[in-house]
């Protein structure tokens, strides 16, 4: 059985609209001043991104919960190529996942991220329908 989201997107004039989630919490989407908005919502290419690594962070927080992994810090960097023609899109995307403590299982975290990229997270797999991934993992021992 399939499942359906529906998203409501309203617009609050000039280049401001609001957007309902799932979740029951609305976001607010703005041009910057550049492109005549007032810069007060989030941009949708970056929200791309954040819905990217939001996706794999709570694959691997999910899997260091259930593997018991000790992790004082973990964020996640997404650095992606803009093309230069319209309709402007993102063609490569790397994704940074950044652990840092004393005692970090390497290999555990590895495949927690190696089970998100491959197979778990959908938005990766979206992803990869029209960008190249580069996919790191960084140790930081504190």
């Amino acid at each position: 059985m399939s499942t359906t989201n529906h998203i409501t997107t309203k617009w609050l004039g000039n280049m401001q609209f609001e957007s309902t989630n799932p979740s029951g919490l609305n976001l607010t989407i703005d041009a910057g001043p550049d492109d005549g908005g007032e810069g007060k919502g989030l941009r949708p290419k970056a929200l791309m991104l954040s819905g990217l690594a939001g996706c794999s962070g709570l694959d691997v927080a999910s899997l260091i919960k259930k593997m018991k992994l000790e992790v004082d810090d973990f964020h996640i960097e997404t650095i992606a190529n803009l093309t230069d023609e319209h309709p402007k899109f993102y063609d490569a995307v790397t994704i940074e996942y950044h652990f840092h403590g004393k005692d970090l299982a390497e290999k555990k975290l590895q495949r927690a991220v190696d089970l998100s990229v491959e197979k778990y997270c959908g938005v990766m797999e979206m992803f990869r329908q029209f960008a190249t991934l580069e996919i790191k993992t960084i140790f930081h021992k504190d």
